[in-house]
């Protein structure tokens, strides 16, 4: 993030914690609902840049909040209307269920058509409030309690198969693309955790992580840019991806083979939705779809491959130490376990870093509840009942204020004292040192995902 991080940088000095502050209304302006919420949109996607965006809002405003559009914005959208959140301090409230609704924020200011999730709000769409959230919840976390044993064999069998196969093509073909082999390999390690099946052998075969992606594709597009240069080009995309919604008849078929494979092989699953929790095995089986596709393989396709880059780009001293340490630690503890995982302070660090410095899910949304005050360094801002809060999370994550040098991979940042720092780190919606609940919005396999990472 180079030159529009370090603008963002230099606006921030040292202090961690905001006074008490006077409350002044929140900066900014929308302009005209369709001609403001366009604009914004052509800036953030083509003009200006995600990140530059927000950094000349930052300096224009003087202030960490404000007032903004994001997209889609129309006609997809029916408010592109935002309250930016860009600092360590503020950006929290985003995860404070009882100040801010996560009703059909899970992708900003647009809900995708429910065709795609079987006519079902499954529960990540759903606010801790609503009851079936805590009875899906309830169900996620019985599910995955049963499974913690599965955890980590089968994540071993998975980078087995990974490298093996990375061996064999750079062996054959002297090159090998590694996120399509870590796709495969996200894909299989889901499915075995949720159906003790290995997809190979079902009708899905190895066509599953194809299937997510199209899947995942056709509801997200709106979100997404090719990265053209402002030019013709670059407004016929925006009117492709941004005039419409992709129609779910065309994944139908798709979304059919992955429902069908979950179905039928993921029946202890769905046995406990129905006699422990009293949700209909359809409702429950296009939750575990969600679960597996978008929140587990989804979060798993962008976090190793991102963690493999950095961890590479730091250099072979790094490398050094990390095998060190796991080696030691594992012939101590006799073994790869959680328990061995947690005495790995340096690799820990290195995979806080990496959600630090890149984090994989970068947007957060929420309504506010109620009538609330949200502070940042410098200021307080009211922000009305009914307003959408929009959190960035890489300037959250890299406020000088609270991180030193934030724009540089630190393997040992949350080494010793650095620990203090977690509280800092956001993964699954919500803090690091926080766990899921039937009362947040924490999402549950990432959590352990990132552990084994």
């Amino acid at each position: 993030m180079s030159s529009s991080s370090s603008s963002f940088s230099s606006f921030s000095s040292s202090s961690s914690q905001p006074p008490e502050l006077s409350v002044k209304p929140v900066p900014g302006d929308y302009g005209h609902p369709f001609f403001g919420a366009l604009r914004d949109r052509l800036a953030y996607f083509y003009h200006e840049g995600r990140d530059n965006f927000f950094v000349s809002r930052i300096q224009k405003h003087q202030s960490t909040i404000f007032k903004t559009n994001m997209p889609p914005g129309p006609f997809i959208s029916s408010s592109a209307r935002v309250i930016c959140l860009l600092d360590a301090i503020s950006f929290p409230v985003l995860f404070d269920t009882s100040k801010v609704e996560k009703r059909d924020v899970l992708d900003g200011t647009f809900l995708p058509s429910l065709a795609f999730t079987g006519g079902h709000r499954v529960c990540a769409y759903l606010d801790p409030s609503e009851p079936k959230h805590t009875s899906l919840k309830s169900l996620f976390l019985s599910t995955l309690a049963a499974r913690h044993n599965k955890f980590i064999p089968l994540f071993q069998t998975g980078l087995s198969e990974l490298f093996n196969e990375l061996e064999a093509k750079i062996s054959s073909k002297k090159e090998a693309y590694f996120n399509t082999l870590s796709d495969t390999m996200s894909f299989n390690y889901v499915f075995r955790l949720f159906c003790d099946k290995n997809p190979g052998e079902t009708k899905i075969g190895c066509t599953g992580p194809k299937l997510f992606d199209k899947w995942l594709l056709f509801q997200l597009a709106p979100l997404g840019s090719l990265g053209l240069l402002p030019n013709i080009l670059c407004y016929f995309e925006d009117f492709l991806l941004r005039t419409f919604t992709f129609p779910f008849f065309l994944v139908k078929s798709d979304y059919k083979k992955l429902y069908d494979a979950f179905y039928e092989f993921g029946s202890s699953f769905l046995d406990e939705a129905e006699n422990k929790f009293g949700i209909e095995r359809d409702e429950a089986c296009h939750n575990m779809v969600f679960l597996a596709g978008f929140n587990a393989y989804g979060g798993m396709k962008v976090l190793f491959p991102g963690l493999i880059k950095w961890v590479a780009l730091a250099g072979q001293k790094l490398h050094k130490k990390l095998a060190d340490e796991i080696r030691t630690v594992v012939k101590a503890e006799g073994g790869v376990s959680l328990s061995a995982l947690n005495k790995m302070v340096l690799t820990k660090s290195v995979v806080y870093e990496f959600l630090r410095i890149d984090p994989p899910v970068p947007f957060q949304y929420g309504k506010a509840k109620v009538d609330l005050v949200v502070q940042s360094h410098d200021a307080a801002f009211e922000i009305k009942k009914g307003e959408m809060i929009f959190g960035y999370q890489p300037f959250a994550t890299k406020d000088a204020r609270v991180f030193e040098n934030p724009e540089e991979f630190v393997a040992d940042r949350f080494v010793r004292e650095g620990e203090k720092l977690l509280k800092y780190v956001y993964w699954s919606n919500g803090r690091e040192t926080e766990n899921p609940t039937v009362e947040n919005k924490h999402k549950i396999i990432e959590k352990d995902l990132k552990k084994m990472g």
